[in-house]
């Protein structure tokens, strides 16, 4: 569908939930349930942007409905693709939270050869279609709101969309539809009465969480399934054994493993992949993607952390950044506002306070001052600093590379450093210090 309500150019389904697509949730939904399997995508609006907004894959195929004639006439463009002999489960590409445990009865009723349906009881029914049942509590029919009576909008069993049947009895049951209703639609929900009409068994499950069931329609709907989301991973991630001091505000965008007695505070986010180790404890603000962080290392509060790996018992920020493709080994102390980018840093070394390292080895106990710069862009060109284990890097520093610092060397404070300097030696550049005596500074005019 176009999504209007989204009030957005950006299709409904590529809208972000944890960081990925809705569309993308229900096929990772839909590949736990059929491994290898074949995913039918039947699009109208927005078609060739969600097509190149998915990664391309085997199992996936593509299907348009031109023009849009309601669900059952969408599932119809979908039938020439189908095995005659196969099973079809239906999925909405806007209901993200639905999970496979909830799903795989209704595949069990349609390898039996009913008919599956998911229902719900919800607080409020507005808007759903109702299940009706016969006397004796067969389902009979599913009647949409805007066609129903008022005793029918008083049943609270409704349908959620959901359904699993056999190819071949599909195949009958859409050519059969007709689209004399309020919407001048073709409705899936009307194969219900002429299956039960045929005596095909209806096999319903009712889902236990409705929201789990819930489309998005709107923004605001949308922030309520984030937070549903967010809610189940923290709830199975403290199951495991996790400690987190809000899980209201925590986000897990991507998929992360814990090992015991780790910590996260407030209003952290992970992206991507992250692995974190025995005893980790994560600060206030935290962004971590796509990183490995080992035991006993302490993250300060807000720093951001992407595809880099940070060895063990390190201590980090706060206002710390460590870039792409940086490792760090045990017991390195990155401080405030430490910029690390491309850099091996050793064990032991330091890099406490408003310094850059780009593009840099350093050694074991290495010290780097205070406001130290590497300056590895020449214009044109990045190239590498080596600093080696022991050494001393003085505050207000600036490291032209290419260049080495020696084993034990010390560097002093306020040096341009241009060429290596050698191990065990002091090495300084600095103008002579004078002082003019009887100098004022420069006043306004009155």
């Amino acid at each position: 569908g176009q999504g209007t309500r989204m009030r957005s150019a950006l299709p409904k389904v590529l809208h972000p939930l944890a960081g990925r697509p809705l569309l993308a949730h229900v096929l990772a939904t839909a590949r736990r349930l059929a491994t290898p399997g074949h995913l039918h995508l039947v699009y109208g609006h927005g078609g060739e942007q969600v097509r190149a907004a998915l990664p391309a894959a085997d199992d996936l195929h593509w299907v348009a409905q031109v023009p849009q004639l309601g669900t059952g006439h969408a599932l119809a463009q979908a039938l020439p693709g189908l095995a005659p002999d196969g099973i079809v489960l239906v999925l909405y590409g806007d209901v993200p939270l639905v999970q496979a445990e909830t799903l795989a009865p209704l595949l069990e009723a349609a390898r039996a050869g009913a008919l599956g349906l998911l229902t719900m009881v919800p607080e409020d029914p507005t808007g759903y279609g109702r299940v009706l049942r016969d006397g004796v509590g067969r389902v009979c029919a599913i009647v949409e709101e805007k066609d129903a009576t008022p005793e029918q909008k008083a049943l609270g069993e409704v349908n959620t969309g959901f359904l699993a049947a056999p190819v071949a009895n599909l195949a009958r049951w859409l050519g059969a539809l007709d689209n004399r209703n309020a919407q001048g639609e073709y409705y899936l929900t009307d194969i219900v009465a002429l299956a039960a009409g045929e005596g095909c068994a209806i096999h319903t499950t009712r889902v236990a969480d409705p929201e789990e069931v819930l489309g998005v329609n709107t923004r605001a709907q949308l922030a309520r399934l984030e937070r549903r989301y967010q809610r189940r991973q923290a709830e199975r991630l403290m199951a495991a054994g996790l400690s987190l001091a809000d899980p209201a505000r925590f986000d897990l965008r991507g998929e992360v493993v814990t090992g015991t007695d780790v910590f996260i505070d407030i209003d952290v986010i992970l992206e991507g992949r992250v692995e974190i180790g025995d005893g980790v404890r994560i600060g206030a603000g935290c962004i971590i993607r796509n990183a490995r962080i080992a035991a006993g290392t302490e993250l300060l509060p807000y720093c951001v952390i992407e595809d880099a790996d940070i060895g063990p018992d390190c201590r980090i920020g706060p206002f710390s950044r460590i870039r792409p493709e940086t490792r760090l080994a045990g017991q390195v102390h990155l401080g405030n506002f430490v910029e690390v980018k491309k850099s091996v840093i050793g064990r032991g070394s330091k890099v406490n306070h408003l310094s850059y390292i780009g593009d840099t080895d350093i050694g074991e106990r290495v010290n780097v001052g205070a406001g130290t710069i590497t300056c590895n862009y020449d214009g044109a060109h990045k190239h590498r600093t080596r600093i080696e284990d022991d050494a001393f890097i003085g505050s207000d520093t600036q490291l032209v590379a290419p260049v080495t610092v020696g084993a034990g060397a010390t560097i002093g404070a306020g040096t341009t450093l241009t060429r290596d300097a050698p191990a065990g030696e002091l090495t300084l550049s600095r103008v002579p210090q004078t002082t003019r005596k009887g100098w004022r500074r420069p006043t306004k005019d009155q």
